[in-house]
């Protein structure tokens, strides 16, 4: 599981979960102004092309989609190239793979606050009682309370400590 806690400019400190980070991608784009595909996505140049009912070997290819035949030419037709709108250049499609976990922490980051990500329940079983400047600092109690509360309604910690 992957959990997430948020701290808003304006409201109250909360935590979620998500199962897995397909999970996890759906529910920041839920959430905010992006849909899934700009958060992140992965397709090939021939994917992409098929988007548009083209194909690397229909003659006018190159010059209807002249960006998309590039990627092919220059990384392969079947090679995944994954795009992250908040981690690099709006509608860009790359060969550096990208982590969905770090492209929903960028989109979540954005909407501004403070935010911490434990990729695993027990990252954050530590992080209930480790020192951090987000929940150490005046106010920062009820973050930390939040994330307890996930964890115990997710039965990772018990609800009598």
């Amino acid at each position: 599981m992957i959990y997430v806690v948020e701290v808003p400019p304006q409201g109250e400190a909360r935590a979620w979960f998500a199962f897995d980070d397909l999970d996890l991608l759906r529910k920041v784009a839920e959430g905010g102004a992006a849909a899934m595909h700009e958060i992140w996505d992965v397709a090939t140049a021939r994917e992409l092309l098929e988007l548009f009912d083209a194909a690397p070997e229909d003659a006018d290819a190159a010059e209807r989609h002249p960006d998309i035949h590039a990627l092919g030419v220059g990384h392969g037709w079947d090679a995944p190239l994954f795009r992250a709108d908040f981690l690099q250049e709006r509608g860009l499609y790359a060969a550096a793979p990208i982590r969905v976990v770090d492209a929903c922490r960028a989109a979540l980051r954005a909407r501004g606050g403070q935010w911490r990500f434990y990729e695993g329940e027990q990252h954050a079983l530590v992080a209930v009682d480790k020192a951090d400047a987000l929940y150490d600092q005046p106010g920062g109690w009820r973050a930390r309370w939040a994330l307890r509360q996930q964890l115990i309604a997710v039965e990772a910690l018990a609800d009598d400590l």
